[in-house]
């Protein structure tokens, strides 16, 4: 049997204790539950000394002793923060622990305060330093009282009544949208109808100048076959009297014949595409076009047409030197005068689109040219607009216009735009320029291109920026 052994406490008593996974404790002249036969005699031994005697206790080859098992928390242990010698007296001097040092934040004793290391430090007896902690304490349960009163305020009142607010605003979002659409679907509807009539009465309108002129001219033609037929049979059923008498007739069969003019090429016998022009389809239109990335051109300018007055640099910016020019090896495709180049593109069928930023600069071209524009010299048939071979909208500080073959369209702006889109329809024959911002045609020409095209640009301040 295990020996009993002491625990120094309050009480003293001799207990029962046996370690490990039978652990059992008990009071003296009480037997443990059970013989804890396979402890060897020297461990058990161990088990009913004072732990002050264990030191002296020769285990001998006693097995090594097994990783003790932790001890149950004891209740006097200090709560997390809380300072293990509150309770104690001072380290330093053995006196009661009855004040506060505010400078190195701990309780000090009555000669710390006086004579020790915290005389000249501010002090405040242990009691009030323990009232300031107990009201913040209490301010603190306040705050996270309210705190917590406000999170339950929020998910009682404010979250469930966000959740049919929400339903409202998304519901009426949808019918804005539901009415814009069929706003726009109607007009639309609207437009095309009216353009289909117009299509239809411009094409009724042609054909019955073609029926009438037909019936015309069958008339005429059969007027001077009539007064043919009538000549060949005086010149060859007359005698020489009979066709005297008949001159004063046969001249006025000729003035008949002389008043029936040649037939004559009208436009007002051809179809006439302007009829479906609407500044509201061509809106629409364009800003469907530039809007849609797959239709939009990411243009590549062609280095060999530079002119030295320009500088490209890394993002499709085209810079105008003002101070010097650039030295650039020369070549036949090379503007040496104006400050124009052109893109490495060609167009000669299809609907192409490209934007460029320009609000950095107030003097600018942008549009389209033939390949065969000349680039030597500084006459007009090198400067872009002053030829046949180019189509262009520029800006000359306030002075906007469309420019081809040295006649200008002036364009009314009220401001400058940031950006300028080239919409180019090379099947349907349309060169819009259009300002994406404000969804805003500024200006739009008709024209059949009889060779591929190129876009140009032109810069005489500051910079100008292809943009996709």
């Amino acid at each position: 049997m295990s020996q009993p052994g002491t625990v120094s406490g309050d009480t003293g008593l001799p207990v029962w204790a046996i370690t490990g996974s039978q652990a059992w404790g008990g009071s003296e002249g009480q037997e443990p539950p059970f013989a804890p036969e396979w402890l060897p005699e020297k461990q058990l031994a161990t088990l009913s000394l004072n732990p002050a005697e264990e030191e002296d206790v020769d285990l001998g080859d006693a097995p090594k002793e097994m990783p003790p098992t932790p001890a149950p928390a004891d209740p006097q242990q200090p709560l997390p923060g809380q300072n293990p010698v509150s309770d104690s007296g001072c380290r330093e001097h053995g006196g009661e622990l009855s004040w506060f040092c505010c400078q190195e934040l701990r309780l000090i004793c009555p000669e710390c305060r006086t004579r020790g290391s915290c005389q000249s430090h501010r002090t405040k007896p242990a009691e009030e330093r323990a009232a300031q902690l107990r009201n913040k304490i209490v301010d603190q349960c306040e705050k996270l009282q309210l705190q917590t009163a406000g999170i339950e305020k929020y998910l009682a009142e404010a979250l469930p009544a966000k959740i049919p607010r929400v339903a409202s605003t998304a519901r009426a979002a949808r019918e804005l949208v539901i009415q814009r659409l069929i706003f726009i679907r109607n007009v639309c509807e609207n437009e095309e109808q009216r353009l289909l009539e117009e299509v239809h009465a411009e094409e009724e309108r042609a054909q019955q100048g073609i029926l009438t002129q037909r019936a015309h001219w069958t008339e005429s033609a059969r007027k001077l076959s009539s007064i043919r037929t009538y000549l060949v049979d005086m010149l060859t059923k007359l005698d020489d009297v009979s066709l005297i008498n008949s001159a004063n007739e046969m001249e006025e069969r000729t003035e008949e014949a002389e008043g029936i003019l040649e037939p004559q090429e009208s436009e007002k016998l051809n179809f006439n595409p302007g009829c479906v022009q609407s500044p509201l389809l061509n809106r629409l239109w364009a800003s469907s076009v530039l809007c849609c990335t797959t239709v939009c051109e990411e243009l590549t300018l062609d280095e060999k047409t530079i002119s030295p007055l320009l500088l490209l640099s890394e993002g499709n910016v085209l810079t105008f030197l003002q101070k010097k020019a650039k030295s650039y090896p020369d070549g036949p495709e090379r503007f040496n005068h104006w400050p124009n180049c052109f893109a490495a593109n060609s167009f000669q069928s299809g609907i192409h689109a490209w934007k460029v930023n320009v609000e950095s600069s107030c003097a600018y071209k942008l549009g389209v040219a033939y390949g065969s524009l000349a680039r030597k010299g500084s006459g007009n048939d090198a400067r872009l607009g002053y030829n046949a071979a180019s189509w262009v909208f520029s800006r000359y500080d306030k002075d906007f216009r469309f420019s081809h073959d040295s006649r200008h369209d002036s364009v009314e702006l009220l401001r400058g735009p940031k950006h300028v889109g080239v919409l180019l329809d090379l099947d349907g024959g349309e060169l819009i320029f259009f300002d994406p911002g404000s969804c805003v045609v500024l200006y739009s020409h008709r024209v059949k291109f009889a060779a591929p095209v190129f876009p140009v640009f032109a810069v005489a301040d500051d910079s100008i920026r292809l943009v996709k």
